[in-house]
């Protein structure tokens, strides 16, 4: 927890605060989910707002492990990439994409089965009003947003290799997020009755892409929510560096070495900067195993200094 970005642990700690939350006000006779849960446009239970506070919410404890895990595992890095700005900001247009997509999906369900047809929905030896019907249609989860972060993860180290259970050899990042896009596909088509939302899944992963596509072609657009591609990652790192250069020179000062000039001196740090940036654009393109051997320790080195 102590290394784990801020932004990244705020938004552990407020999902299990929610699914708290939601525990304890049910046992009162409060339902957190009716009210914060993301109901079909067409309900009468159906505020905007539940385009946001519906990804806070989850319907059990595995639902909430294996989203936290998957934050954790893959928002650290990200976070660590973009910063938190962007980062939060991507983290919610993923969300509020997602629920977008069930939605438009919901719609074409309640279209094709003709549902405007009726007033009244049997289940089984139940009988409630159409209104009742469409409150029901309730998502919850994060897994939207969460998929968008598995495929930034993909998109930004394609070739990294994870072990991921049951897989016994590693993957590279690229094709686990095609493998999961191929199976959410699947589940959807084949099991389109099993209470998961695939195609929000899908719908969080498209936003992500197109997001991701746009800051690629649009990359100043981006700064707003924090420099692009892993350069505020490294600010810091190249702060700690010209503090060192600088205690350098005024200890050569001191010992009666040649003093480096200012020229001199904002030349190297220059081409240092150029350097970083280009190792960074590297790695977004190609992928953390991209990089030589030499442009690792470079990496290493910075943060050893730090």
């Amino acid at each position: 927890m102590y290394n784990m970005p801020a932004m990244t642990k705020n938004l552990l700690v407020i999902n299990i605060l929610a699914f708290i939350a939601t525990w304890v006000l049910q046992r009162s006779g409060i339902d957190l989910t009716a009210m914060c849960g993301l109901h079909f446009f067409l309900a009468s239970d159906f505020h905007f707002y539940q385009f946001f506070s519906y990804m806070f919410l989850h319907g059990g404890f595995t639902h909430l492990l294996f989203n936290m895990f998957a934050l954790w595992m893959f928002g650290s890095v990200i976070e660590r990439v973009w910063g938190p700005k962007k980062f939060l900001f991507y983290y919610i247009v993923c969300g509020v994409g997602a629920g977008m997509v069930q939605e438009l999906v919901q719609y074409a369900e309640y279209y094709v089965q003709g549902l405007s047809a009726y007033e009244m929905v049997n289940l089984g030896d139940q009988r409630i009003t159409m209104d009742a019907y469409l409150n029901l249609r309730t998502t919850i989860g994060a897994s939207g947003a969460v998929y968008g972060i598995l495929l930034a993860f993909g998109m930004i180290f394609p070739n990294e290799r994870l072990f991921i259970i049951p897989i016994p050899f590693p993957i590279k990042a690229k094709w686990l997020i095609v493998g999961y896009i191929v199976i959410e596909l699947f589940s959807a088509m084949s099991a389109p009755g099993d209470g998961v939302a695939h195609m929000a899944h899908l719908g969080g992963m498209l936003f992500g892409f197109l997001l991701i596509r746009y800051w690629q072609k649009h990359p100043d657009s981006s700064q707003r929510y924090g420099r692009s591609y892993g350069k505020e990652f490294f600010d810091n790192l190249i702060r700690k560096h010209e503090d060192y250069q600088r205690s350098r020179r005024m200890h050569a000062e001191k010992t009666g070495t040649r003093r480096e000039t200012d020229e001199e001196y904002n030349m190297k740090q220059r081409q240092n900067q150029e350097e970083i940036d280009a190792i960074l654009d590297k790695i977004r393109k190609s992928g953390y195993d991209s990089l030589t051997r030499e442009e690792k320790q470079k990496l290493f080195e910075q943060r050893r200094q730090s």
